[in-house]
Order: structure tokens, then sequence, then C-alpha cells
């Protein structure tokens, strides 16, 4: 009787782990468990994909990359509109992954922004413009991570001042009258508004069209405008804010029109 042929990945692998012995087997089973998992995370088959990925990690602890999808999957797992201490607990594995690839792999782009991302979809701000921060070392020329840090001060410039007005009944468009609280808030938030700005300029000069950018420099300079010591200076900084605005829609129209034409000359 004729032996069954063996066509298969699987079989193939069984047959080389016969001949290759102890690590040999082992680098080999990581690699197959690593194509699986890739395979099921294009289908967004996220949980299976996590599986495979674990076996490849424990097969050879030195493959990076089967690290990095396994971050990738846990992280692609995550919910960031759930609070729920099961889906948290799929971004701290993801954050873990990336931190191991680090340790490997200090300069690692993917881990660094990876583990920004999860920090800020997890609303933890400081830890998030920590790894913006380094990401914006690592690659200087990237627009995004200096984008991503001016939300982060935005966002902190925001809830702080939305604070302040409702303990000072002051109405959300209306500027702050009691000088001691705008004092108080203009000495925590101008160096975040201040350092935002800066930012978004550069994102800005790295990306002339970058209408996102625009967006929150009119914000930034909202903010600002809420800290003025006279009406004068306020409607200064709202006109500045109004322009930024403007740049912001036009940039977007811009955008959104040369991307009609490709689409157009493409017959898509």
């Amino acid at each position: 009787m004729n032996s069954p042929r063996i066509s298969t990945w699987g079989g193939s692998l069984f047959l080389a782990c016969l001949l290759l012995a102890g690590s040999g087997c082992q680098w080999l089973k990581a690699r197959d468990e690593m194509n699986k998992g890739v395979q099921a995370f294009k289908v967004q088959r996220y949980q299976l994909a996590v599986d495979h990925f674990k076996v490849a990690v424990e097969s050879d602890p030195s493959l990076v990359n089967a690290r990095l999808y396994l971050a990738t999957a846990y992280a692609s797992l995550f919910d960031p509109n759930s609070g729920a201490e099961e889906n948290l607990q799929k971004a701290e594995l993801a954050i873990q992954e990336f931190q191991n690839v680090l340790q490997v792999d200090a300069n690692n782009i993917g881990s660094v922004s990876g583990i920004a991302s999860l920090y800020f979809l997890m609303k933890r701000m400081d830890q998030a413009k920590e790894f913006y921060l380094k990401h914006i070392q690592l690659e200087p020329t990237n627009p995004e991570p200096y984008y991503s840090v001016a939300v982060i001060n935005w966002t902190q410039t925001y809830q702080a001042r939305m604070i302040v007005k409702a303990r000072t009944r002051t109405p959300a468009d209306a500027p702050i009258t009691n000088v001691q609280e705008r004092e108080a808030l203009a000495e925590r938030n101008t160096p975040l508004i201040d350092e935002g700005m800066q930012l978004l300029n550069k994102a800005i000069e790295l990306r002339q069209e970058y209408d996102d950018a625009m967006a929150y420099l009119n914000l930034l300079y909202r903010e600002k405008a809420d800290l003025a010591a006279t009406p004068a200076e306020r409607d200064e900084l709202l006109n500045a804010a109004n322009s930024w605005f403007d740049k912001a829609q036009e940039a977007k129209k811009i955008k959104t029109e040369r991307a009609l034409k490709q689409s157009s000359a493409t017959g898509g």
C-alpha cells in the first residue's frame, strides 16, 4: 500500500522536525505559528491570531516580529469605548508585549507609537505624552506625534478650563471674570498651550496641508483667549483662532478636490 502523500506545510514541518532536533524544530514551529497568526489577523480573527502568536513567542522568544504581531493583535481586541476590566486587560497585555520588544530594540518605532496610542485611548494622557515625545525623538520628520502631543495638551487645558467655569458658573463661551481663578488657570495652562502651538506649527511645517493640526491651533488659541487679561487681547486671540479655522477648512477643501480629481483620473 502506498504511503500517504504529505503535501501540507504542517506535514513538511513534521518531517523537518524529524531531521532537526531541539531548537531547530522550535525555530520552525515559531515561524509556522507566526504565519498562521498573520493569516488569521488579515481576516480580523484577532483572538485566533493572538493564540498563534503566543505559541510563536513561546517557541522562539527571540522572534521580535512575533512579539510585535502579538501586541498588535491584543491591541486590535481592545475597545476604547469599554471600561470593562477584561477589555482594559487586553490593552495592558498589548502594552506589555510592546514593552518586551523595547527591551530588545529600544528604538522600535512601532512599539513606541503603539504604546502611545493605547495610553491615549485609555485616557492615560501623561503616559501617552511620554511615548509620543519619544516617537518625536526617534522620527523627527513625522508630523503625527507632534500633532498627538498637542491634542493631549489641548485636552488637558480644556478639561481644566471647564472645571473652573463650572466652579465659577461661567458660561462656556464667556470669559472668566474671577481674576484669581483666571490667573491660577493661566499659570497652569499657558505652558501647555504654548508647547502645543509650537508642536502644531512644526507639524504644519512638515505637512503643509495638515488641516487637523490647523484645527487644533484654532482650539488652542481659543484656550488662550479665555486666559486673556483684557477684552482687546481676548479679541485678538479669537481672531487668530478664526484665521486658523478658515485655513483648516481651506486645506480640507483642497485635499478633497485633489482626491476627487485623482479618483476621476483613475476611473475610481
